[in-house]
């Protein structure tokens, strides 16, 4: 899900654009976005009467962790995504 936003940080995404693009129930899509916005990783706004989910800048960016996973990798074991 967290490479899905990141793909398009600059616009963001609806909840519809994003439970498209990982194919995932509203469940499971709800559950992790909570854990995604209370851990502080992504931005939820309205932009035009609609909900956009953004990425936090700072959550996209060069640079890899110390154990060779990228972040998307780690949040996904993290989140079972």
């Amino acid at each position: 899900m967290l490479d899905a936003l990141a793909e398009r940080n600059g616009d963001g995404m609806t909840v519809l654009a994003i439970r498209s693009a990982v194919d995932a129930d509203i469940d499971t899509l709800e559950e992790a976005l909570g854990n995604l916005k209370s851990d502080e990783l992504i931005e939820v706004r309205t932009d035009g009467g609609r909900t956009v989910i953004t990425v936090e800048e700072y959550v996209v960016g060069p640079g890899e962790s110390e154990s060779g996973d990228d972040l998307f990798d780690q949040l996904r074991d993290r989140f079972s995504l």
